[in-house]
Parts: C-alpha cells; structure tokens; sequence
C-alpha cells in the first residue's frame, strides 16, 4: 500500500451528487457562528420553490469560499470575457425571503 504524501486529501463523491444540482437563487443569511447558504431553483409561472441544497460554513471558511469563487470568475472571464449582469433578476422574486444570487 502506498504511503499518502504529507498534506494530501483523498476525496471521494458519490454519483448521485457528482451530478450535481442546478440553482439560479441563492439566499445567504448569517450569525455570529455560520453562514448558512440555500440553493434553489425557481422556475418561472411557478410561485413556489423548494430549496434543492444547503450549505453551512464557519464565518472562515464562508470567507475562503468568497475569495477562490471571485479568483475563479476572475479566471473565467480572462479566457471568456467580462459575465453580464443584469440589473434586475430574470424572475420576479414577489414570494418568499428575498436573496442574492
């Protein structure tokens, strides 16, 4: 067997989550302890959704995550061009908590 070098991780995943969800809304509420973020998929026509995903993190990590997500966008549009955002969500958020995608 194999020695595994100092620092490495083996991670695993599953099939079912390789597959991953798709999410168009996320809503991030906080305390001092965690950052608890939802995922869901809203549909347009369709006023009720369902939060597919949700993810807690320490204030750390939730700040780790901020940054490698914006080096990530950063990398994408160097290779792909500036992401265009729109001034107003595509689908009305009149239900439910309001969130930050």
């Amino acid at each position: 067997m194999a020695q595994e070098q100092k620092g490495n991780i083996n991670i695993e995943i599953d099939a079912d989550v390789a597959e991953g969800q798709y999410s168009n809304l996320a809503i991030i509420n906080h305390s001092v302890s965690e950052f608890v973020v939802d995922f869901v998929n809203i549909m347009p026509g369709n006023p009720k959704s369902k939060v597919k995903s949700r993810i807690i993190l320490t204030p750390q990590h939730a700040k780790r995550l901020a940054k490698a997500l914006a080096d990530n966008v950063r990398k994408f549009e160097n290779v792909h061009g500036k992401i265009k955002e729109n001034d107003q969500p595509p689908i009305p958020l009149n239900f439910g908590p309001t969130g930050q995608a």
